[in-house]
């Protein structure tokens, strides 16, 4: 696992996560895009190459397995210990995670198990809870069920809108996630010395 100590990151959007990630030193050997997005500008801009995988289908004809395969094959030319979804807008499939078994984080708007899956704050909101949060974890087939590596909580003010309470929970996920990135690739380093 030497030769293979870098982070591939997986992002759809404005890139801010991966700017956190970028600025924390962490060794990313490659950024995979779904889609043209801020992320490719930000990688770009700090000498990572890119990988553009575009995902043409979104409705119910999307071939998630055959997608899947094609990121996977990409990853494939570069050194990644670790692949760190960043804001990625697509749900994978089984060959990536049997490419990188365990080795997969995400970044979830919630106190998981609390409020899974895409709507997480809005869920937090109509729910009335006093607190929701961030939880980096391990990524698995099922959605949001890996086991947790850490977890901060945020409050939830009067007046919170999604916006607010969303960038308030993103301002905690950029300083958790990559210290829980950088511990994680260190066992992984470790383990494999």
């Amino acid at each position: 696992m030497s030769d293979r100590a870098g982070v591939a990151v997986l992002a759809s959007g404005s890139g801010t996560i991966l700017e956190a990630l970028v600025g924390s030193g962490l060794p990313i050997v490659a950024v995979l895009t779904d889609r043209p997005c801020r992320a490719e500008e930000v990688a770009r801009s700090a000498g990572v190459p890119v990988l553009r995988v575009e995902r043409e289908e979104f409705g119910p004809g999307f071939d998630r397995e055959g997608y899947t395969d094609r990121v996977t094959g990409a990853l494939s030319g570069f050194p990644v210990a670790v692949v760190a979804m960043a804001g990625f807008g697509t749900v994978l499939g089984r060959s990536v995670h049997e490419a990188y078994p365990g080795r997969i984080l995400n970044t979830h708007p919630a106190l998981l198990p609390a409020f899974k899956g895409w709507h997480a704050v809005e869920e937090a909101l109509s729910a009335g809870v006093d607190e929701t949060g961030c939880t980096v974890h391990v990524a698995t087939l099922e959605v949001d069920e890996g086991p947790i590596l850490a977890q901060e909580a945020v409050k939830v003010l009067p007046g919170d809108t999604v916006a607010t309470l969303h960038e308030r929970i993103k301002e905690v996920e950029r300083r958790i996630y990559p210290a829980a990135v950088a511990r994680f690739l260190e066992d992984v380093a470790g383990s494999a010395g």
